[in-house]
């Protein structure tokens, strides 16, 4: 996931956990503090990110999260065993870096779970198993974690180049297997959980020599690591094809579950479930917007995950639930589409302590396509879809505004029970003018409103000015030819190729409508 610039990612008591991990001591630090409250059976707890200088209590208070996941700690450079928030020294495991926030997410009720790695630190060498070639050191920075913070679970982010590190991947799993033998010894409840990316249907093996997550928990295994969740990263799919983002994370979840059962074949069904976890990407993710996890997309998985009862929904990151970037994809600030603040964390919160009732503030609306282009004279649709965040289906009125002059568009029908499905038709006459336009759906249920936007943009007469494209003809790399309406840039040489069709990663590349 992502993470700082670098990321993307007291003193005398460091001092003696370095010198103790030298000697192969495994550092308790305030072990007498009173061990940290267990987190409970189902929990929700988005990341969020400790390297923008957000206020952590202040942001779960506003949102209303008592747990979260706080991203990332890693070394400053490879070859050190020294933990620090997002890699920079003057960020230590200490209280004065995020304690009091801590003590006050705590003292409500919650809590946090620091997170070590992220994809910036597992790309560059920082992550701490990867930085560091002492095992014992490794699991003293564990417990350091544990013990500075009274917390009753650590996160693993394991991804990039950390995937593919054996020697990294086994000092990993031996300091883990440190970690949760010293907190049996002590008392204490200390959970690990394992972010891992995944593809739609569960990990890969790692048998055609890539770096994937299911050689991790093998080696976890025959380290006698007692794997308490496995969290995937439901999004970052990169296979160039359009998702279902709600419908990817079942599949994808039911791929580890079997996984999970082939390594633990005598744990029941119920247990297996309850070793799972999954982070979602609200809104548009960094491939693009087929990605998209949409607001329908969220109670469509809190349902799931409920009915499976998994461990733990997450969401990468708490700062992107808001609606202030519409169109904009892997934004770290914001989802890219068009949302209320903090609605996924209202839809899933209901999740904490395995609550069976679903989320109660009202409707979602989505558009399918959410954008379309027309040549003035010419019409367009998208199907409007709506949801029920509650417990009940009300109706809700629909109606769209927005368009510009020369511009007509209507909702049909203008009013659906939640779960419904209507048509946003949109129709331009001549006299509309070129440009790109959003316009807002807005579905009414009570005192519950929803919003999508559509982006139309209606092109221009006559303007391409690249020469068409022809079947027969040869193009090389930097030729451009408009083809229905776009102009295209070849990347490389070739013939008989249609633009549009070869995808994000083919010959092709759109420069837009012309």
């Amino acid at each position: 996931m992502h993470g700082p610039v670098r990321r993307p990612v007291r003193t005398l008591l460091a001092a003696i956990a370095t010198g103790a991990a030298g000697l192969g001591l495994a550092v308790t630090g305030a072990g007498s503090a009173q061990a940290a409250t267990p987190l409970p059976a189902h929990v929700f707890a988005p990341y969020f990110e400790a390297y923008n200088g957000d206020s952590l209590s202040q942001l779960a208070s506003e949102s209303g999260n008592k747990y979260l996941t706080m991203a990332f700690l890693q070394t400053q450079s490879v070859g050190s065993c020294t933990p620090y928030w997002n890699g920079d020294s003057g960020m230590p495991v200490a209280q004065s870096q995020f304690g009091a926030d801590i003590d006050t997410i705590q003292a409500g009720g919650g809590d946090v779970i620091p997170s070590f790695g992220g994809y910036a630190a597992d790309d560059s060498g920082t992550e701490i198993a990867d930085s560091c070639t002492n095992v014992a050191s490794i699991a003293a920075a564990y417990e350091k974690v544990i013990t500075t913070y009274d917390v009753s679970r650590i996160d693993l982010d394991i991804e990039d180049k950390s995937l593919s590190n054996a020697a990294g991947i086994d000092r990993r799993n031996k300091a883990v297997k440190m970690v949760q033998d010293w907190a049996a010894a002590n008392g204490r409840s200390v959970q690990f959980s394992y972010t891992l990316p995944t593809t739609t249907h569960g990990l890969t093996d790692g048998t055609a020599g890539d770096g994937s997550g299911l050689p991790v928990l093998r080696n976890a295994v025959s380290n006698g690591v007692r794997l308490d969740v496995v969290n995937l990263m439901t999004f970052d799919y990169y296979d160039g094809a359009s998702h279902d983002m709600a419908a990817d994370t079942q599949t994808a979840a039911q791929g580890l579950h079997d996984q999970l059962a082939s390594l633990y074949p005598s744990k029941s069904n119920a247990q297996l479930w309850n070793m799972i976890g999954v982070t979602e990407m609200p809104g548009i993710d960094d491939f693009g917007a087929a990605e998209t996890f949409t607001t329908a997309n969220a109670p469509t998985v809190y349902d799931w995950a409920v009915s499976k009862g998994i461990n733990t929904i997450s969401m990468w990151a708490l700062q992107r639930d808001n609606g202030g970037c519409p169109g904009q994809g892997g934004s770290d600030s914001c989802s890219g589409i068009a949302q209320s603040t903090w609605q996924f964390s209202h839809t899933f919160e209901p999740f904490n302590g395995g609550s069976s009732t679903p989320p109660s503030n009202g409707v979602s609306v989505s558009l399918s396509p959410s954008s379309g282009s027309v040549a003035p004279g010419g019409s367009t649709t998208s199907t409007v879809r709506t949801a029920s965040t509650g417990g009940t289906s009300p109706s809700v009125n629909l109606a769209v505004s927005g368009a510009p002059a020369g511009v007509t568009a209507t909702v049909s029908p203008g009013s659906v029970t939640a779960g419904g499905s209507a048509t946003l038709s949109v129709h331009t006459t001549s006299a509309a003018a070129p440009g790109t336009y959003t316009l807002t759906v807005k579905g009414t249920a009570g005192s519950s409103t929803a919003t999508a936007a559509y982006k139309l943009t209606v092109t221009g007469v006559g303007t391409c000015t690249a020469t068409a494209w022809k079947t027969s003809s040869i193009y090389v790399g930097g030729d451009t030819v408009s083809y229905k309406g776009h102009t295209w840039k070849a990347k490389w040489w070739t013939t008989g190729e249609e633009p549009g069709t070869t995808g994000q990663w083919g010959v092709w590349q759109d420069l837009g409508a012309c």
